[in-house]
């Protein structure tokens, strides 16, 4: 889990997807958190995202770091905890101007039951699960 974490906090941006009904949708994702054992993402609960994820848990990561990349399906399960937000804002502190610990908006999902497969055109693939 944590070379995951640090493969995504490395590439700052990655590309998130989740069901709507039967058609996929992917945008592009930067909150990545470790809490408690576990590794975590965050957004709002007004977006659609959010209802997509409550909806459907099972997502999917891609993220390249120019010359490897990641791709993680896992289960997305909401943490309630407000110290889970505060953890999270800590560690984006500009998304403070949108969120704040216990808003009723502020949602933390931690990533379970994945599965992490690293990739690249020199070196053969690596699975890791978690």
């Amino acid at each position: 889990m944590e070379e995951v974490y640090k493969f995504l906090k490395t590439c700052g941006t990655y590309y998130l997807a989740t069901m709507d009904g039967d058609q996929p949708r992917v945008r592009p994702f930067g909150t990545v958190d470790l809490y408690q054992g576990q590794l975590t993402i965050q957004t709002g609960r007004k977006k659609d995202i959010a209802r997509q994820m409550l909806e459907n848990p099972k997502v999917e990561i891609c993220a390249f770091d120019g010359q490897r990349w990641l791709r993680l399906a896992a289960k997305a399960v909401e943490v309630p905890e407000v110290a889970a937000q505060e953890h999270m804002l800590d560690a984006y502190p500009d998304l403070r101007a949108m969120y704040a610990p216990g808003d009723g908006n502020t949602m933390i999902f931690a990533l379970t039951e994945a599965t992490a497969t690293f990739s690249s055109f020199t070196e053969p693939s690596r699975t890791v699960t978690f």
